[in-house]
């Protein structure tokens, strides 16, 4: 888990995925580029938002505290890393 204050660097737009856990069979999903505080050469992160907190908007320059959750999976001997947003709370500038 990661948690701390990260600058929105871009943020995608939000589109529908099929999913068996969801009661309508759709999700809404959103990529998101997160910065670490600290400046220009800090740690980025692409991170992955789901459901409810994807209808969320975010600008550039946008600051957020969250909590990340990062997961490694394999898939045809080759190793994958999803980050995803797990909780957040948006400052207003």
């Amino acid at each position: 888990m990661i948690n701390g204050f990260f600058k929105v660097v871009k943020c995608g737009d939000t589109f529908t995925v099929p999913s068996t856990k969801s009661e309508s069979g759709q999700m809404q999903k959103k990529y998101i580029l997160l910065q670490e505080m600290g400046g220009k050469f800090s740690n980025q992160y692409v991170a992955t938002l789901l459901g409810n907190d994807a209808a969320c908007n975010f600008s550039p320059g946008d600051w957020l505290a969250a909590s990340l959750k990062a997961q490694v999976s394999e898939f045809n001997d080759k190793m994958y890393q999803d980050i995803l947003v797990v909780d957040f709370h948006k400052f207003n500038n």
